[in-house]
């Protein structure tokens, strides 16, 4: 049996988080504005982990680029009052970090949603004392794909990034960790469009199911 990693940095949305519950209830009350029926659950989920103003071209798929930009404010501002309110945590995501709590590897989060609402979710999850970073995507100059949040992230809490992982539902999760030098897992049970091939970005690991990190010998 292999050891855990020292350090295994996460991104949040569709990685730890379901958190695709709170943004579809955004993304109804931008369309209830304005007279349009409600979508679905599934007809926004695959546009999770690709921010705001992926989320509101696909709610809105006929608005212009600009329009789509403009109203990402708006998106902020209704999804600041619904947080937490829908989403939890993946099942299985608690007892892997009590897993590797218990094996001795720190644990942390890197994601690109703003840093506001990222710590605004952690006491709704119970998360603020465990997580020993914790990085949104206005944190530092750079954000994901970018590898300079991993890199202050492995810097800041005394790791080399060779001795850390990184897991994330999005391809830009994998391209951060390996231009960090750092190992990644594709966690396939997040969110991505249907024409998103995760075995084409090059992870150390493909894992279906999280229970699967319960056993070391899975990770790279």
């Amino acid at each position: 049996m292999s050891a855990f990693p020292a350090l295994v940095l996460f991104d949040l949305d569709g990685t730890l988080l379901d958190s695709a519950p709170d943004m579809v209830a955004t993304i109804n009350q931008m369309r209830a504005r304005r007279g349009l029926s409600a979508l679905a659950l599934e007809e926004v989920r695959p546009h999770v982990s690709r921010g705001a103003r992926a989320m509101v071209g696909a709610a809105f798929p006929d608005w212009s680029e600009e329009a789509v930009i403009a109203a990402v404010p708006e998106f902020l501002e209704i999804y600041g009052t619904v947080l937490g309110q829908y989403g939890a945590a993946f099942d299985g995501v608690e007892n892997l970090l009590d897993t590797l709590e218990a094996a001795g590897s720190r644990w942390g989060i890197i994601t690109n949603k703003p840093i506001r609402f990222a710590k605004a979710l952690m006491p709704h999850l119970g998360w603020e004392k465990r997580s020993a970073i914790l990085l949104g995507g206005d944190s530092l100059p750079e954000r994901k794909p970018h590898p300079l949040p991993l890199l202050y992230a492995c810097d800041t809490l005394g790791f080399a990034p060779a001795d850390a992982v990184y897991i994330g539902d999005d391809r830009r999760d994998i391209e951060a960790a390996h231009a960090a030098g750092m190992p990644a897992i594709a966690a396939l049970w997040g969110y991505r469009r249907s024409d998103d091939d995760p075995l084409a970005w090059g992870a150390d690991r493909n894992i279906d199911a999280i229970d699967a990190l319960l056993d070391a010998r899975n990770w790279p």
